[in-house]
């Protein structure tokens, strides 16, 4: 196995980031919320940027040589740009879930090798649940310290599926087409607002498969190697506007559209 770069207690400080983000998320649910974007298919929320400001401080605090990238900007000058480890983060993966009272979102964050872009950890937690899913490069996955493994199902008849609906009109028609072809051969389809948790769910076997048409890195990083360390597999494929495309599984089960 190759070599990557390991900095003792970073696990720790994203597990702290997480958490307090995740404590102001639990206090914001059932609250009103201030929407200050909004898109066709989407919303921001005073919450992210707040939440993120949090999270790069604690991270930055501990780690003052590393950098941050993240849904509502990167860290800039209050980081290293030449560190050699970058953060990824996303303050709130579901928040039109949270807008709109509904109890599914989390905190997402990654650490990646800035030369290599190799994530070396990944830290999803979800507070409403309180649950706190942890990876690192070479150590496996954990759910409040429980080790977690894929699921073992190998018949495409007795998987759960998460399908994601993308924002743009090609990505949404290939979703339906997705619906066609795995409504009818899956056991079943879940769209559940939230790709980093989606991906937990596949890294601890609750889910089979997630499958994405336009998700962004900090959507995804963290929940990447919670699978691989959980023994499943994660497809991605960069596309032209920078945003992935995603078959993230177990590696027992193929496929056949994606």
């Amino acid at each position: 196995m190759a070599k990557f770069l390991y900095v003792p207690g970073m696990i720790y400080a994203a597990i702290t980031a997480a958490q307090a983000a995740g404590k102001r998320l639990r206090q914001a649910f059932g609250q009103n919320i201030q929407v200050t974007k909004e898109f066709a298919h989407d919303i921001k929320i005073a919450a992210d940027k707040e939440c993120q400001d949090l999270i790069y401080q604690i991270l930055l605090d501990h780690f003052p040589k590393t950098r941050c990238i993240g849904e509502e900007g990167d860290s800039g000058d209050l980081g290293d740009p030449k560190g050699e480890i970058e953060w990824i983060v996303d303050p709130i993966d579901g928040t039109m879930n949270l807008a709109h009272n509904i109890p599914h979102f989390c905190v997402s964050i990654a650490a990646r090798e800035a030369a290599t872009q190799r994530i070396i950890l990944g830290v999803i937690y979800d507070p409403m649940r309180q649950e706190l899913f942890t990876a690192e490069r070479g150590t496996g996955t954990y759910l409040n310290g429980i080790r977690q493994k894929v699921s073992t199902r190998d018949q495409l008849s007795h998987a759960v599926l998460a399908v994601g609906f993308a924002k743009s009109q090609d990505s949404i028609d290939h979703c339906l087409k997705l619906y066609q072809v795995y409504g009818n051969q899956a056991r079943k389809l879940r769209a559940m607002g939230s790709a980093a948790l989606d991906m937990a769910y596949v890294a601890c076997g609750r889910l089979d498969a997630y499958i994405e048409q336009g998700v962004n890195l900090w959507d995804i990083a963290a929940g990447h190697i919670l699978i691989e360390e959980a023994g499943g597999v994660v497809e991605a494929e960069r596309k032209a506007n920078g945003s992935y495309r995603v078959c993230a599984h177990s590696g027992r089960i193929e496929y056949p559209l994606k």
